[in-house]
C-alpha cells in the first residue's frame, strides 16, 4: 500500500507545459522566468522547467533559491529582499525585484563585500497596490540607484492581479513601456528587461495585445496548472492535472446531515450552517485544514461532495457515487493553486514524483 496522503507530481506534464509556454512567449519576443515557489524549489521539478526551455528560475524565498544553485539558469528573487538577508540575496540570486532605496543600498554594500555586481529590476506600481514605486517617485528613485557602484539596473517591472486583482491590459502595460522609454531618454541608459507581470498577462498574447517592449514574464501557475490567471482559462496544449492529491478513507458511515444539538463555533471560530438532506453516507479522509485549502480541491469523482473539514479530517458525502468506497480506499482530487501552495509546504503530505 502506498503512503497517504500524498501529492503525485507528473514531471513530464510540467516539462510539456514549460515547452508550450516558452515557445508561445518566444514567438512574441518574451523571455520566461519560471516560478518555483509553489513547489518549494524542489530541484527535480525545477529541472523539468529547465528541460522545458526555462532559462531563469524565480522564487520568493532565499531558502528555495539555495536548492537551485546547481541549475543551469539565472536565479531571480521574486519577493522584495529583506535588508537582513541582503548578503544572502546577492549570494544566491543573480537578480532581485526592488522598490526601496534603503534595501538597494544594503544590496550594494553586500555586493561590494562579496566583490560582485548585483542586478535589480525596479518594480513600478501600476495600480494593483502591492509592491512598487509610485509613478511620481520613479525619476528620483532612478537617480539614486544609478549612484550605487555595485548595482546594475537591469530593467523595470510590475505586478498585477496578485493583490488588487487588477487585470493587465494594453493601457497599464503600455504605460509601463512608456515609463521605460522615459527612463532611457532621461538617463541615457538602456533597460534590458521590461517585465510585464505574471500568468495573468498571458491572455494578451492570444489576443495579440501585449505591448511590444514587454519582453519578460514571471510564470508560475500557468506552468504547473496550465491556466492563465486573469480569467482562469485553460491554456491550449497544456496539462491541468500535473498534480494530484491522493487521500485515504479512515471512516465510512451513514449519518444525519445536520448535527444534533445546539450549534456553536467550529474549531476555526465560524458558526457552520447545514442543509438537511436526511441520512447520508459520509467518508472521513485523513487530511485537513492544516494541510490544504479545502475550497481549492476538486474530487475526481464528480458524484462526490466535500462537506467540510477540521484541522485533520476532510468530510465528504459519497452517497451518490457509483463506486462503493470502503475504509482504506484512496480518494483523488484535482488541486488548484491555493491548495497546491499549502500542500507543498506541509511536511505531513508525501510528495511522489512520477
Amino acid at each position: 500500500m502506498q503512503i497517504c496522503p500524498r501529492l503525485e507530481i507528473d514531471i513530464n506534464k510540467i516539462k510539456h507545459n514549460s515547452l508550450t509556454l516558452t515557445k508561445l512567449c518566444k514567438e512574441k519576443g518574451i523571455d520566461v522566468a519560471g516560478v518555483t515557489k509553489v513547489f518549494c524549489g524542489i530541484p527535480e521539478i525545477a529541472q523539468a522547467l529547465v528541460h522545458g526551455g526555462i532559462t531563469m528560475l524565480a522564487d520568493s524565498r532565499i531558502e528555495n533559491l539555495k536548492k537551485l544553485q546547481e541549475m543551469d539558469a539565472q536565479k531571480l528573487l521574486l519577493r522584495l529582499p529583506m535588508i537582513s538577508q541582503a548578503k544572502e540575496t546577492v549570494r544566491y540570486a543573480d537578480i532581485s525585484l526592488n522598490s526601496e532605496i534603503k534595501t538597494i543600498a544594503a544590496l550594494d554594500a553586500a555586493a561590494k563585500e562579496l566583490e560582485r555586481m548585483h542586478n535589480i529590476i525596479l518594480m513600478i506600481d501600476m495600480g494593483d497596490l502591492r509592491e512598487g514605486v509610485w509613478q511620481d517617485q520613479i525619476e528620483n528613485t532612478i537617480s539614486e540607484i544609478l549612484l550605487f557602484e555595485n548595482i546594475n539596473l537591469l530593467g523595470i517591472g510590475t505586478n498585477l492581479t496578485c493583490y488588487g486583482g487588477v487585470i493587465p491590459n494594453r493601457i497599464n502595460l503600455g504605460r509601463l513601456v512608456e515609463i521605460a522609454e522615459i527612463i532611457e531618454d532621461k538617463f541615457n541608459i538602456s533597460l534590458n528587461i521590461v517585465s510585464g507581470g505574471n500568468s495573468s498577462s498571458l491572455y494578451l498574447l492570444e489576443k495579440e495585445e501585449i505591448p511590444h517592449r514587454i519582453n519578460h514574464l514571471r510564470l508560475g501557475e500557468s506552468i504547473v496548472l496550465g491556466r492563465e490567471t486573469a480569467y482562469g482559462n485553460s491554456i491550449a496544449d497544456t496539462y491541468q492535472d500535473a498534480f494530484t492529491l491522493v487521500t485515504e478513507v479512515v471512516e465510512l458511515k451513514e449519518k444525519p446531515s445536520v448535527p444534533i444539538g445546539e450549534i456553536g463555533m467550529d474549531a476555526f471560530g465560524n458558526k457552520p450552517v447545514f442543509e438537511d438532506r436526511g441520512l447520508r453516507k459520509r467518508a472521513i479522509l485523513a487530511i485537513g485544514r492544516q494541510d490544504i485549502a479545502v475550497q481549492n480541491i476538486i474530487p475526481l469523482d464528480p458524484n462526490m461532495m466535500i462537506l467540510g473539514a477540521s484541522s485533520d479530517h476532510l468530510i465528504i458525502d459519497v452517497t451518490d457515487c457509483t463506486k462503493e468506497y470502503m475504509v482504506g480506499d484512496e480518494v483523488r482530487f484535482h488541486i488548484e493553486y491555493g491548495a497546491l501552495l499549502q500542500v507543498m509546504t506541509s511536511e505531513y503530505i508525501h510528495k511522489k514524483l512520477l
